[in-house]
């Protein structure tokens, strides 16, 4: 932190790509997407590095650059008002390819049951059979969508919120460059 406090370009690189996806996670768990995300990032650097003889190491760098992050994407999310993970069409359907994977004895109950709000025994009669089999069916069939939705999402999470590459590259430049505009960098050169 020493050779950052002093405006070193490879320091506060080095800084940077160690703690993006930190910074970018906490951001975009509380904004909506990814460019406001990635905005805040730059900004917590750009706050965190102008100030940085005020960090005096009571926590971790990490920790101090992601209250940053966290303070200004709460500070988004207020002017902004709203918090969205998933766009209302996305978890449809995200839901609709976990309800039409059921097997159709299920499908057909749950879509009968959840989707047309049927009761149990009109359930029972549409598909003519006992009011127990539709109990049993419809608690399969949440029991069968639970698992799908959770294993697409254990599958996916690993990809959530990715910040590598360009992305991370592009973050680094243009701190630099705002740092350097502001006379706050000095080159590993000098």
């Amino acid at each position: 932190a020493g050779r950052a406090a002093a405006g070193e370009s490879l320091a506060l690189e080095t800084i940077m790509r160690e703690h993006n996806r930190l910074l970018f996670r906490c951001a975009r768990g509380i904004v909506a997407d990814d460019a406001s995300a990635q905005d805040i990032v730059q900004d917590a650097y750009l706050r965190a590095f102008t100030a940085l003889d005020g960090f005096r190491g009571e926590c971790a760098l990490g920790t101090w650059l992601a209250r940053i992050a966290i303070r200004l994407a709460l500070d988004h999310q207020r002017q902004r008002a709203r918090l969205v993970n998933l766009e209302r069409a996305q978890l449809r359907t995200i839901l609709q390819r976990a309800i039409d994977s059921l097997p159709p004895i299920y499908r057909s109950v749950f879509m009968l049951r959840a989707v047309e709000e049927m009761s149990v025994n009109d359930t029972a009669l549409c598909l003519q059979v006992s009011t127990d089999v539709v109990k049993t069916r419809y608690l399969r069939s949440r029991a069968l969508l639970r698992d799908a939705l959770g294993a697409q999402l254990e599958a996916q999470s690993a990809e959530v919120y990715a910040f590598a590459g360009a992305r991370c590259d592009a973050v680094v430049a243009h701190v630099l460059t705002s740092l350097r505009h502001r006379q706050l960098l000095r080159d590993n050169d000098s």
